[in-house]
């Protein structure tokens, strides 16, 4: 997780097609590379996923999903979200609670 100028950036690693509701899972890789790991129940097929993941995101950060916007990953599992207006201690805190 990175403080932009607007927001914050998040690296995501997506498990798309998850039998369960879509949900933070673990943490994907350590240091710089890791990334925040959550399993997908919508399909990777015509970006239903990273939709899925933006509606998800909006609603766990308390933001409209105009607010969060894919940067790059569009067709990887590997994605970087921007969430604008958010802090990065509260993107922070946010996150603790929710592994919790």
């Amino acid at each position: 997780m990175r403080s932009v100028q607007v927001g914050v950036t998040l690296a995501v690693r997506a498990l798309p097609g998850a039998k369960k509701k879509t949900a933070i899972v673990g943490i994907y890789c350590e240091g710089e590379k890791a990334r925040l790991k959550i399993a997908v129940q919508a399909p990777a097929v015509e970006g239903r996923a990273n939709s899925a993941l933006i509606e998800f995101l909006a609603d766990k950060f308390g933001v409209a999903k105009s607010y969060v916007e894919l940067v790059s990953g569009e067709l990887s599992r590997s994605k970087v979200f921007l969430i604008r207006g958010v802090s990065l201690g509260a993107a922070e805190g946010l996150i603790s609670e929710l592994m919790k």
